[in-house]
This record gives C-alpha cells, sequence and structure tokens, in this order.
C-alpha cells in the first residue's frame, strides 16, 4: 500500500529554518521517478495554496511568488523521498504542509506536517 510520509514540522521563531520531507513508502521507484511533486500548504480559514513543484528529473522547479527565494524544494529520486527547505521563516508561513505526487494515473497525498512559525 503507497502513502506519503510527511516529517519535520513543527515550531519555530521568525527567521528560523525548516527542513520537511516526505517518503513516498510502498511506491515502486519507477514511478515515483516519473511522477511530479509538488508542495501545498493550508493555513486556517483559507484554502490549499501550491507554494512550490518539480519536475520528474529535477530539471525544472517552481515557487510561489510568497515563498520564492526562501523556499527550495529537491527530491531524491533513489529514495523515494522529496524535500522543502524552509528558510528566513515568516508568520505567514504558518500552516499545514501537504506533500503531493502524480502523473496521469497516480495521485497521492501526505497526511500534512504543521508549521508554525511564532516569536
Amino acid at each position: 500500500q503507497t502513502r506519503l510520509v510527511e516529517s519535520g514540522g513543527g515550531v519555530v521563531q521568525p527567521g528560523g529554518s525548516l527542513r520537511l520531507s516526505c517518503k513516498a513508502s510502498g511506491m515502486i521507484t519507477s514511478v515515483f521517478n516519473s511522477a511530479n511533486i509538488e508542495w501545498y500548504r493550508q493555513a486556517p480559514g483559507t484554502e490549499r495554496e501550491l507554494v512550490a513543484s518539480i519536475t520528474r528529473d529535477g530539471g525544472y522547479r517552481e515557487y510561489s511568488a510568497s515563498v520564492k527565494g526562501r523556499f527550495t524544494i529537491s527530491r531524491d529520486n533513489a529514495k523515494n523521498t522529496m524535500y522543502l527547505q524552509m528558510n528566513s521563516l515568516k508568520s505567514e508561513d504558518t500552516g499545514v504542509y501537504y506533500c503531493n505526487v502524480f502523473r496521469d494515473d497516480v495521485n497521492y497525498w501526505g497526511q500534512g506536517t504543521q508549521v508554525t512559525v511564532s516569536s
């Protein structure tokens, strides 16, 4: 059974850093390697927002305007794992972060990990 297992969330002060991880457990490596990957976040009372995406070979990355220059998405295809490095965190980055792995025939979501930026 395939599932995405997220980790790395927590409470951090403004200006701090966190690194989120998302492992595709039970997924055939060739499926993960051919899938696109995205990170979303959702703050209380708001809609889920796309934060970052990366292509299957890691050659192209895209970020929302609110995180560009501060967040970095990456993937390790050998480990079926994706990452979101978050630097210079702001209070407005607070929310639940979700990973998404998809291609034409599959679409998996992580359970979400809470990130709280507060002094």
